[in-house]
């Protein structure tokens, strides 16, 4: 069950043992914690509600005699109504919970133009970063060093970048180390395997000795997904196959011409090879990993320390947007605002197989499958915990790593709490929780244990 999702809708899929969400012992007490945030949402509306009220009494009646006679002559109640007739207390509560002005209102957010970075660019032609009182501009770029180089020297504001991405340039992993943020996920599931439709025979990966993939990034969920797949089929990724990155725009093409035998890659590019004849899709990565973290909406320390209000509504934007996503009847109309050439340039057929779950999969069958792509933007630190397990085990970082400190430091996930109450949204009330991958339980508290159970690994 998403973070967006109704608790109370009797048709959401719950599990046998414990609670829907996996943090409590029942569903009775789910809804319970459920209850109780949403009440501390309505807690802190009535408190900016009393405070913007204090300050206009205070305004009306500067000698406070005056104000207690006023009250004690025709009640509190009456008193509030009247006031709220002359004086707009609900918009100068809601102007007041926006927080300060806005440091800077013209900014500049890079992308790749994937589906992965929905919520980031379907808020601009549908007015969620407006509706914030931000003039975004969202820059189509080339490839993720692209967008990383641009974001450090500060050519954009923000950036869509992958996950792993905030905690490679946080710990110096192929940069030098800054302080990176990611206070939101932008899409959890939504990639998938795709194979050459040469392949269509070799549906099992112990055939695939030899093969030639490609993985938008070092530093993504592709890699390390594609890696842990392989591995728990007995291949070792770095000896038995070749994994090259490609930026995901080129990798139909590299396909089509042979250059790869398949890969591991984000959409529109795996629905985009079914629509063109080249490939098929062999697996979704949500069967490897249901609900995986992969893109996210991620801002230099800098950024969010220095322009602390821009930064607070870029990511409410941000949020709101994710929220509107998450809806299934939503999904036909952001496929249409996302297709233009200045965003994904993909045919609107192609973007509403991929965001309704009902898609060809390039053998011949119609396949439903309405999480193959979902957006959530809780920043789970226990994500970033696995992401930095699988960075150590392929040899990417090395060493002592404080696991639960730099997660704490880079996935921001008390302020996507705050301005998910803001928006109206219920968070999470924990920061970590454990999950599954390919059936292998992930214990947050425990990183080097579960990285010490895998044999194949850099190291061996």
């Amino acid at each position: 069950m998403s973070t967006f999702d109704n608790p109370f809708d009797p048709n959401r899929h719950l599990h046998a043992g414990g609670c829907s969400c996996g943090r409590h012992v029942s569903e009775a007490e789910h809804q319970a914690a459920q209850l109780q945030a949403q009440s501390a949402i309505e807690s802190e509306q009535k408190r900016y509600e009393g405070v913007v009220a204090s300050a206009v009494m205070r305004a009306m009646f500067p000698q406070d005699v005056a104000r207690r006679a006023f009250l004690k002559s025709v009640g509190a109640a009456t008193a509030a109504a009247a006031l709220s007739q002359f004086f707009p207390l609900k918009t100068a509560t809601e102007a007041f919970a926006q927080g300060g002005p806005l440091e800077k209102k013209d900014l500049k957010v890079g992308f790749i133009p994937i589906t992965c970075a929905t919520p980031i660019i379907m808020a601009a032609p549908m007015g969620f970063y407006a509706k914030n009182g931000l003039n975004v501009e969202v820059i189509k770029t080339a490839g993720w060093a692209v967008i990383r180089d641009k974001t450090l020297n500060k050519e954009y504001d923000a950036a869509h970048m992958l996950s792993p991405m905030p905690l490679a340039i946080t710990m110096g992993a192929g940069s030098n180390p800054i302080p990176f943020t990611m206070p939101a996920v932008e899409n959890i599931n939504g990639q998938a395997i795709t194979l050459s439709i040469k392949h269509k025979d070799k549906r099992n990966p112990k055939d695939w000795k030899g093969f030639k993939f490609a993985v938008p990034f070092d530093y993504s969920m592709h890699n390390y997904l594609l890696r842990y797949y392989l591995a728990e089929h007995g291949l070792d990724p770095d000896t038995d196959v070749q994994i090259r990155a490609v930026p995901p725009p080129e990798m139909v093409a590299n396909l089509r011409a042979d250059n790869i035998d398949g890969f591991l890659g984000p959409d529109p590019m795996n629905q985009r090879a079914v629509f063109d004849g080249a490939g098929f899709i062999h697996i979704l990565t949500k069967d490897i990993w249901e609900g995986h973290p992969c893109c996210a909406f991620a801002a230099s320390k800098e950024f969010v320390t220095t322009m602390p209000n821009t930064y607070g509504a870029l990511l409410k934007s941000i949020i709101q947007a994710t929220a509107y996503a998450h809806k299934a009847e939503n999904r036909k109309e952001i496929a249409n605002a996302i297709a233009p050439a200045n965003y994904l340039n993909q045919p609107p057929i192609v973007l509403e197989q991929i965001l309704t779950g009902t898609f060809a999969d390039g053998l011949g069958n119609i396949v439903t499958q309405p999480n193959r792509v979902d957006f959530d933007p809780f920043p789970w630190q226990s994500f970033a915990v696995w992401i930095m397990t699988q960075m150590k085990r392929w040899g990417q970082v090395k060493g002592d790593i404080d696991y639960a400190g730099i997660a704490a430091q880079v996935y921001l996930a008390t302020d996507a709490t705050r301005l998910m109450k803001e928006a109206g949204l219920t968070p999470p009330t924990a920061t970590t929780k454990s999950f599954s991958v390919m059936g292998k339980t992930f214990d947050p508290a425990k990183p080097e244990d579960y990285l010490a159970s895998f044999k194949i690994r850099k190291a061996s």
